[in-house]
């Protein structure tokens, strides 16, 4: 079994509880994850774009970005990139090699219990990678919550939680504090962490533990102010999709010309990054501010607000739940009409989705997305209620797309939304490539490991 066969049945294994075996396989691995300073990006909605900002800043202001990144959309060499580039097939079946080889050496030495988890293996492989391309920093996002996501397992220079809601919530806990709670744990004693607009609840939380550990707790949301200015046209996408730019003021500087990634809500995203880097910078990260700030105009982050030109142009996003699926309601609002091809997983908030999303619709196609945890178009419909009364149900995704085409009018876009597996099944379809693996969940955080009472 190659390095790609051998990740592939880690999927089976799922989710564990604790971070221990993975510190154990990467002491034996000679620490990788210290390879370069970190930057650890956690939230319910927005780590992604804050990610993908902090990349494309970082490598303009001239620093060697290793990012990483889930679930990938095609293949899993898109979780790891080096310089805006993901890593290569033959480097990343090297990494996992030696994580391979190297965790079923302790498994026999009966130091671990057990091979590492999919997560667990790709996040040891992407720091072998970083280490091996001499990284100056590497950015992060959070797999699934923080305190056990193994991601957690740098040290993170600066850490950030860009927003929280009710997602995971069976693994995360049944509220906001429980969620708030878990998120939380990227925070470092004596480091800052910023943190974006955040319900009251769930700040309450976050607050308190920024005291009780002794981080610097930066709140983005109230301290960048900013102005808008008109925005850079995209040829051949609708002026509503065109990214946001302004003029941002925050307590250290002054930024003119700031670009977004594209959706009203990537506002309060980028002020998150632009905090992150302030904050990096007077941490001793060495790299040009202005430069930075000036590369998020580079940014892209495929699969959320991602413009398709086409016959019929397809928009993919991702929103997977009810803030999302909002946060693209609100994008979509300008345009004067759309179709919906929709795919979730059924352990969503399948209802405040749908509510979200169909009626602003003028057709809806259902479809299953990849994986055994999606909902089949009838879960979807019954659980949708009235939402999916005028919905139409497709057998596969083949014809789901097809019907879809068929019922947009001319230059009318199909928007596909629900799941990232979705959105990575399109791209794959359209490319006319398979999938790489994917894995069921992207953490080491068991069921019973989060306290059920506040």
């Amino acid at each position: 079994m190659g390095p790609f066969g051998w990740l592939k049945s880690r999927v089976r294994f799922g989710i564990k509880l604790g971070l221990g075996p993975l510190r154990e396989l990467l002491r034996a691995l000679d620490r990788p994850e210290r390879c370069a300073p970190a930057l650890l990006v956690a939230g319910t909605n927005g780590k992604g774009s804050v990610v993908a900002l902090l990349d494309a800043g970082l490598r303009a202001g001239g620093l060697r970005v290793g990012r990483y990144t889930s679930p990938h959309l095609v293949r899993p060499e898109q979780r790891i990139t080096v310089d805006g580039q993901p890593v290569s097939t033959r480097g990343l079946a090297r990494a996992l090699g030696r994580v391979r080889a190297v965790s079923e050496d302790l498994v026999a030495r009966g130091v671990l219990p057990s091979a590492p988890t999919y997560f667990e293996a790709l996040t040891a492989a992407a720091w072998l990678v970083f280490r091996d391309a001499r990284v100056d920093v590497q950015v992060l996002e959070v797999g699934l919550g923080g305190r056990l996501d193994a991601t957690n397992l740098c040290d993170p220079l600066v850490s950030a939680i860009v927003s929280l809601g009710l997602d995971h919530t069976e693994h995360l806990g049944p509220t906001l504090r429980h969620v708030a709670r878990e998120k939380a744990g990227v925070m470092r004693r004596g480091r800052p962490v910023v943190v974006g607009a955040l319900p009251a609840e769930a700040a309450a939380v976050v607050a308190a533990r920024a005291r009780s550990v002794g981080a610097t707790r930066i709140d983005a949301a109230a301290e960048v102010h900013l102005r808008p200015l008109p925005p850079r046209p995209r040829r051949g996408v609708p002026p509503a999709l065109w990214p946001p730019r302004v003029a941002a003021t925050t307590p250290v500087a002054r930024h003119a010309g700031v670009q977004a990634l594209p959706g009203p809500h990537q506002l309060a995203n980028l002020k998150v990054a632009l905090r992150v880097l302030e904050c990096a910078r007077d941490a001793g990260l060495r790299f040009d501010l202005g430069r930075a700030v000036a590369g998020f105009a580079d940014a892209r982050w495929p699969g959320r607000l991602d413009w398709l030109p086409g016959r019929p142009p397809l928009l993919l996003d991702g929103a997977h739940n009810a803030d999302g699926a909002r946060a693209l309601a609100a994008a979509l609002a300008p345009l004067r009409s759309h179709v919906l091809l929709f795919g979730a997983m059924a352990d969503k908030e399948l209802e405040a989705i749908a509510a979200a999303l169909f009626a602003p619709a003028r057709e809806v196609v259902l479809v299953k997305a990849p994986g055994a945890r999606a909902a089949s178009p009838a879960q979807i419909a019954r659980r949708a209620g009235p939402h999916a009364t005028r919905a139409h149900r497709a057998r596969s995704l083949r014809a789901a797309l097809a019907a879809a085409a068929a019922l947009a009018r001319p230059g009318e876009p199909v928007v596909v939304a629900g799941s990232l597996y979705l959105v990575g099944a399109v791209l794959a379809h359209r490319a006319g490539v398979h999938q790489g693996a994917g894995e069921s969940s992207g953490s080491t955080i068991a069921r019973n490991s989060v306290p059920r009472t506040s």
